[in-house]
């Protein structure tokens, strides 16, 4: 009886340790498994994230635009060229002293907008003219300063839908930012239209060649054919006057403040000669109608450099967004050409990278 009770423990035991076994590598098999699908679930979240980190580098590239500040052209990789200085210029249409406005919208235009691309290496500048009208991405606010979001607008509303001062040169400044495929800008200064006169007035009057029709009709000495030494009052109309009655006016009157531009730089080089404080008056006569994010010593510094560099500013140094003007039934447009445009903006402010 003894043995037969022994025997049924043996047997108890035997099949108590293979229920063990059978457990153990039950639960052996369900942790391999576990982490067979824990390591696969790694695996694949690793190359989800590749994938998309790799179509988001290509998305960049395609637009020309890359993680790190590269811009892509042809193939090629370009970095941005730290000798030369992005500066845009603003000219506002408002006058008297540059005030604050609490509604959005109602801060002016930017009626002049100009990319200076200064060298300081080679001591040169050229310019970007940026057409008012070009169609591109802003910031949308509602009156009460409620941002709205971004949607494709004429570049000049950016101006208004900010102070009229600092917020809205920020928001400028974005906008052309954007629009040059993300160009860092090192600084802005804006002035309104009261600032013509006295700049031109400073330096004696600037001389020009009239080539277009209809300024006598402002003013009867600015006769198309006509060699005129402008007045204050005359350069406003010689740079602002545009028929609005035509279709892109404020396309063709580019060609006149590129014109006066170039007269202008050449008169302040020749009066710099002998007037060694005339950079000094010309920033203390429109210091109330400007705003700019620079320091004092910035810009007169910019201004000084380019009175006493060798260049001989002329008409190849001035360069336009290249585009289509386009008429619509309500408004003039400018569609830029965005291929023609980056190419433009490496060749001012990039260097291939080797």
């Amino acid at each position: 009886m003894a043995d037969g009770t022994g025997k049924n423990r043996n047997q108890d035991k035997l099949i108590h340790n293979k229920l063990f076994l059978a457990v153990a590598a039950l639960c052996l098999l369900v942790a391999v498994i576990g982490f067979v699908r824990f390591s696969y679930g790694l695996y694949t979240d690793k190359k989800q994230a590749e994938a998309g980190l790799s179509e988001g580098q290509e998305l960049n590239l395609a637009s020309g635009k890359t993680q790190d500040g590269l811009i892509e052209l042809d193939g090629k990789l370009y970095r941005r060229n730290t000798a030369v200085r992005a500066i845009l210029c603003i000219g506002v249409d408002t006058q008297g002293e540059l005030e604050s406005y609490q509604a959005s919208g109602v801060a002016g235009q930017a009626d002049g907008l100009f990319l200076a691309a200064q060298d300081m290496a080679r001591d040169t500048v050229r310019i970007l003219m940026i057409p008012r009208d070009t169609m591109t991405e802003i910031t949308l606010f509602d009156l009460m300063g409620n941002e709205l979001g971004k949607d494709t607008q004429h570049l000049t509303l950016a101006f208004a839908y900010g102070d009229g001062k600092e917020k809205s040169c920020e928001l400028l400044q974005e906008a052309v930012s954007n629009l040059l495929f993300d160009l860092k800008i090192d600084g802005y200064l804006a002035a309104n239209i009261s600032s013509i006169a006295l700049l031109n007035d400073e330096v004696g009057g600037v001389t020009v060649t009239i080539q277009d029709e209809g300024l006598d009709s402002r003013d009867p000495a600015l006769t198309k054919g006509s060699t005129v030494r402008l007045n204050g009052k005359q350069a406003e109309i010689f740079v602002r006057y545009r028929d609005i009655t035509k279709a892109q006016t404020a396309i063709g009157r580019m060609d006149r403040q590129k014109q006066y531009m170039e007269a202008y730089l050449k008169q302040v080089k020749e009066e710099a000669r002998t007037d060694k404080t005339l950079i000094t008056r010309l920033v203390k006569d429109i210091e109330e109608h400007m705003v700019t994010n620079m320091a004092k010593d910035q810009y007169m510094d910019m201004g000084l450099a380019v009175l006493n560099s060798q260049q001989q500013i002329g008409q190849g140094d001035f360069l336009t967004v290249p585009g289509e003007a386009v008429e619509t039934e309500r408004f003039d447009e400018y569609h830029p050409d965005k291929e023609a445009l980056k190419r433009m903006v490496v060749e001012l402010f990039y260097k291939e990278v080797k």
